[in-house]
């Protein structure tokens, strides 16, 4: 790959995350419940920072759970949550990920919630690069990033660093 240019600092990404937990809870104010669905491994590092933000201005129950696919080859290999699919009924849920590229990640990760009557699926994303492929709409995004398909985004959410790259 090329050259790496920084396109969020760390507190540029500190605060979409803030962003993000506070829409997030206002479109889900009247919840009992939010799950925060992180996709493994970068969405669900998304989604526990995005938990610790929301466990401070809401006052509701807020559960994180994992995805666990392979993203490379989703229809070879199994889709499993991290908790029982009966604890999701009737639940509000945000399947996460750190960025939305075509679409086909998020598609596949759907797959376990079909299994159990939820409330409703929102989806949240650091970035989203909007070459989507596959009928999958964010409803929260903390940066909408043009870029060509050959370009690659890189995303960092180490302890005490958390920035965004582009390659």
């Amino acid at each position: 790959m090329g050259r790496k240019s920084l396109i969020l600092t760390d507190a540029q990404v500190r605060q979409k995350i803030k962003r993000i937990a506070y829409e997030i809870y206002e479109n889900n104010s009247q919840e009992k419940e939010i799950i925060l669905a992180g996709i493994y491994e970068q969405g669900y590092e998304l989604a526990n920072l995005l938990l610790k933000e929301l466990e401070v201005i809401a006052p509701i129950k807020i559960t994180l759970i994992g995805v666990k696919l392979d993203k490379f080859a989703p229809t070879q290999s199994e889709i499993a949550l991290t908790c029982n699919v009966s604890q999701l009924k009737n639940k509000c849920i945000v399947l996460i990920d750190d960025v939305m590229n075509t679409g086909r990640t998020m598609a596949y990760s759907l797959k376990p919630f079909l299994n159990v009557k939820i409330k409703k699926i929102e989806t949240a994303v650091l970035v989203n690069r909007s070459h989507t492929e596959f009928p999958i709409l964010t409803q929260y995004a903390g940066y909408q990033l043009s870029t060509t398909i050959n370009e690659h985004v890189e995303v960092q959410l180490e302890r005490d660093k958390k920035e965004v790259y582009l390659q």
